[in-house]
């Protein structure tokens, strides 16, 4: 096969992971990425079942490992700071084997830095605009610069940019919610800590990845539908008004920070993933939403998959049809997991809430509470592992 130039748009996890594996298959990968850098800030993310796996054949599992946050305590509180409960990180987030919890950026930098010597890395720049013509595809850059590719890559996320290019505007599945996380300004006194604050549609949380680390802090509410463009800052003042715990605080700075992730709880699906030399990863083409914990191991999975079947050698549209079948039902599992936990993440009255702490309460002196979490967190394990992995000759890694 002679489509070795591959164009990848998106320097997150997606990206890098696929230029990653497409170098140990042969191919010459260029990423471009509209940031300047790689991106700061973001939030730690779950890396279980099958996505460990890909870790592991690709050779970035033990320094996934080394990057873990090593997270001890979860506590629920009341809105006047008291604790309804403490309890075990590991054994209430259903965590098993070899399952990872990484910041997104830790996890960022581990695959660029595995790639940076043999991957060209584009930043500041972006796709302007796609020509697909028979022997590849002519991409204009916003800085200027026209280069031809054999395949471009869209893993630029939720809101891909270059998806819209190859296939037009594509209606997102809203979940009920928003979602916001940022950086505070201290640790909150919090040491490999996490601690969650539940009322009525609505829900906060903090954590601080070590002692002295400065803590993040998540605003999670039932919303229908709001216009791209709308403040978020305004619309976490007004739907947090009167919020108990820290939450007051939270509001007050929230004009010092300038790496606010606001952004609903959407998912993508769509018909089909690729458009002629052009194909779609990651959040770009199936993004779970937030609410299912999974959105990384899928990028982490489909960049393994996509690369696996390229380097077969018989062409990008049967490459992308097997990739697609592969993919398929491991992903609609995921997405069902992301449309239940959207529900659960923010209740819908005081009943509710009160029945949420009342479990966590009695679960620690309860003697079957792994019993219990097992069965609870079942179906994220069955998401997981909702897929047998393909086994691909590649080079060693290096």
């Amino acid at each position: 096969m002679s489509e070795r130039e591959v164009l990848i748009s998106g320097a997150g996890v997606a990206g890098p992971a696929l230029a990653l594996a497409l170098h140990r298959h042969g191919f010459r990968a260029t990423v471009v990425e509209r940031a300047p850098a790689l991106r700061d800030g973001g939030y730690k993310v779950d890396i279980r079942g099958a996505a460990v796996e890909v870790l592991k054949r690709l050779g970035m599992f033990e320094a996934a490992r080394a990057a873990d946050t090593a997270m001890r305590t979860v506590t629920y509180v009341r809105g006047d700071s008291r604790p309804v409960a403490t309890l075990d990180a590991n054994l209430l987030m259903g965590r098993r084997g070899d399952d990872l919890e990484v910041m997104r950026t830790d996890l960022a930098r581990i695959l660029h830095a595995a790639t940076a010597g043999a991957v060209e890395y584009v930043f500041g720049d972006s796709i302007a605009s796609l020509d697909e013509r028979p022997d590849g595809v002519a991409v204009t850059f916003a800085g200027g610069a026209t280069r031809r590719f054999d395949l471009v890559v869209a893993a630029d996320g939720l809101h891909s940019a270059t998806r819209r290019m190859a296939m037009g505007e594509v209606p997102l599945r809203h979940l009920g919610a928003y979602i916001s996380i940022f950086d505070l300004d201290g640790d909150l006194g919090l040491d490999h800590e996490e601690v969650f604050h539940v009322e009525p549609g609505r829900m906060v949380f903090a954590y601080s990845t070590g002692a002295g680390e400065p803590a993040k802090a998540g605003l999670v509410f039932a919303s229908p539908v709001l216009p791209r463009t709308v403040d978020g800052r305004r619309v976490l003042r007004e739907r947090f008004a009167g919020a108990g715990w820290r939450v007051p605080s939270f509001l007050e700075n929230l004009d010092a920070v300038d790496d606010l992730y606001f952004d609903s709880l959407s998912q993508v699906e769509l018909p089909r993933w690729s458009a002629g030399r052009v194909v779609l990863l990651g959040d770009a083409a199936h993004c779970p939403a937030p609410s299912s914990g999974q959105g990384t191991s899928l990028a982490l999975v489909g960049a393994y998959v996509l690369a696996g079947e390229l380097a077969k050698g018989d062409g990008p549209a049967a490459a992308f049809a097997r990739y697609e079948a592969v993919m398929r039902p491991y992903v609609a599992r995921n997405q069902e997991l992301g449309r239940k936990m959207a529900g659960d993440m923010v209740p819908g009255g005081r009943v509710k809430v009160a029945l949420m702490h009342h479990a966590m309460r009695t679960l620690r002196f309860n003697p079957w509470k792994r019993q219990i979490i097992e069965q609870v967190t079942r179906p994220v394990h069955l998401a997981a592992n909702a897929i047998e992995l393909p086994s691909y000759p590649m080079a060693a890694a290096v």
